[in-house]
């Protein structure tokens, strides 16, 4: 599985405060079958005020550090990109990363309060060539009030990252609710950890896995936690890349052909697929 959401490197933000807890939440990755993890501190201006150089060379430390112990772990440079007037110009400087150098970008909403042109910001990163994906919608306080416009955003292209430990009730109920609303409404493009710390933020996977797939099936699940995440990393165009399946239909609701899917642009259009 790769995590493309992860604050795994050392003394570089509010995750891992050092390199042995780092290395616990790396073997514990590997243990639940994570293979790929995308290192993504975060870049908030007057707070964490990192830079694609600086965590370009703390993941070169970091993946010898894994290498030297064994860990069979490979890191992907990242970051969970704050709203800033300046962020299109810092990405085109090269100063924010995306996600392996891609056309993919974390992007991190304020988790109270509902920010002013967000919509339009996203569109605009849209316009310059990337893809927005959206990170952990189903934790902000401002969610029920603004659940239209992430419907908004994802029919015009913006991606979704759901985090795995909401979808397992870590967050509690609200959360868990509003994960299962965007990954059954076929709305979740990927799941990742956003792990911080190996017990109370861990970088756990496969229970979310496993709970996606009792929603939308094994193989949306799959496309959740492989499929899509690796297409991030290689950079393969989103339209390259599998469809956001709904929830799976109660049994006396299917067709011969089984549970009906339908991407989210299908959904909003009214046109669903038997599959």
């Amino acid at each position: 599985m790769y995590d493309l959401h992860c604050h795994l490197l050392p003394a570089i933000d509010d995750g891992p405060a050092d390199l042995e807890t780092s290395l616990e939440m790396a073997r514990m990755a590997v243990a639940d079958g994570i293979t790929t993890v995308a290192c993504t501190p975060h870049i908030y201006p007057g707070v964490y005020e990192n830079t694609a150089y600086g965590i370009r060379a703390a993941i070169r430390a970091f993946q010898c550090e894994l290498d030297q112990r064994g860990i069979a772990l490979r890191l992907v440079e990242g970051a969970d990109v704050h709203l800033a007037p300046d962020l299109i110009e810092g990405i085109q400087a090269g100063r924010i990363p995306t996600i392996a150098g891609s056309r993919y970008l974390l992007l991190e909403p304020p988790h109270h309060v509902a920010p002013p042109r967000f919509e339009e910001t996203v569109f605009d990163l849209m316009v310059a060539g990337l893809v927005p994906v959206i990170t952990h919608p189903e934790r902000l306080s401002w969610i029920e009030t603004h659940f239209d416009l992430f419907e908004r955003l994802a029919m015009r292209g913006a991606w979704m990252q759901i985090t795995a430990g909401a979808l397992t009730g870590r967050f509690g109920k609200r959360v868990k609710y509003w994960s299962e609303r965007f990954v059954g409404d076929g709305m979740c493009m990927i799941i990742a950890t956003d792990a911080h710390h190996p017990r109370r933020r861990p970088p756990c996977l496969m229970e979310a896995r496993e709970a996606a797939g009792a929603l939308v099936g094994g193989e949306e699940a799959t496309n959740q936690v492989v499929i899509r995440p690796r297409g991030i990393v290689n950079d393969v165009p989103p339209s390259d890349l599998p469809a956001a399946a709904l929830r799976t239909c109660p049994r006396d609701q299917r067709n011969a052909n089984g549970p009906i899917r339908a991407s989210v642009f299908g959904r909003l259009l009214g046109r669903k697929t038997g599959v």
